[in-house]
């Protein structure tokens, strides 16, 4: 399945994340809980379970969170929990090495530093707008954020998943209509760091930058978009994110 900020159980981390932040574990632990309870697919199962992970009070039972969310990482075996393997092996190596398991933490953080390499997906991939543009026009750095007014970013981002390039069409500043077009890098990118491990474990979201410019090769006319109570709700919670771009 792909990531979706308006899935149930994604929406129920993000919930138990926000809790967090206000220094309310208990009522994290327990939205994590019910985001497992609620989990229907190896997907769903993997991200609920990491985050109850996170909520247990001793290393062994961090470890059987992990490794249960691993479990669900690897059935799954998308591009988006394939991302996320470097985080589970190396957390499941540091449990181990707290546990003075000398054999499974290295076992693990092996793993972790051979599943850690550049990005290996290879797309179609999506960049969402209100420009109107044209085939062979090239997307550059140096525009102004759509979080940050003021802040010129250094790279050019994109998107694996259609969907996201369509909330980026809907959040992004301007009056014309959204619009997605289907690009190419034309130099190496990597994963987006304000999401890879910042919030959600790897890079669910797939969502990438780049320092050299994007071609335009086509458009997408039809994706599945939000209510705009739904982007609205979306927009105010990132008005009220106070956290830094790292740009």
């Amino acid at each position: 399945m792909e990531f979706s900020p308006f899935n149930t159980i994604v929406k129920r981390c993000l919930q138990g994340m926000e809790m967090e932040a206000k220094g309310n574990p208990e009522e994290a632990n327990h939205l994590f809980r019910q985001g497992w309870e609620e989990a229907t697919n190896e997907f769903e199962k993997f991200l609920a379970a990491y985050y109850v992970a996170r909520h247990q009070p001793t290393v062994a039972g961090r470890l059987h969170w992990l490794t249960i969310a691993l479990e669900h990482a690897l059935k799954a075996d998308n591009e988006a929990t394939k991302s996320a393997l470097p985080t589970l092996y190396s957390q499941i190596s540091a449990c181990y090495d707290d546990l003075d398991d000398v054999e499974n933490a290295k076992k693990n953080h092996e793993l972790s530093t051979l599943y850690g390499a550049a990005p290996s997906d290879k797309g179609p991939f999506y960049h969402g707008t209100k420009a109107d543009l044209q085939l062979g026009d090239l997307l550059i750095a140096g525009g102004l954020s759509n979080y940050q007014s003021e802040l010129v970013m250094n790279h050019i981002y994109f998107t694996a998943l259609v969907s996201g390039a369509g909330l980026a069409a809907a959040l992004a500043k301007g009056d014309g209509p959204e619009r997605v077009y289907i690009i190419e890098p034309t130099g190496s990118f990597e994963h987006d760091p304000n999401l890879t491990d910042k919030k959600f474990p790897g890079n669910l979201t797939r969502s990438y930058r780049s320092q050299a410019p994007l071609k335009i090769v086509g458009e997408v006319t039809e994706w599945g978009k939000q209510t705009p109570q739904a982007i609205q709700t979306f927009r105010d919670k990132l008005d009220n994110n106070k956290g830094e771009i790292i740009n």
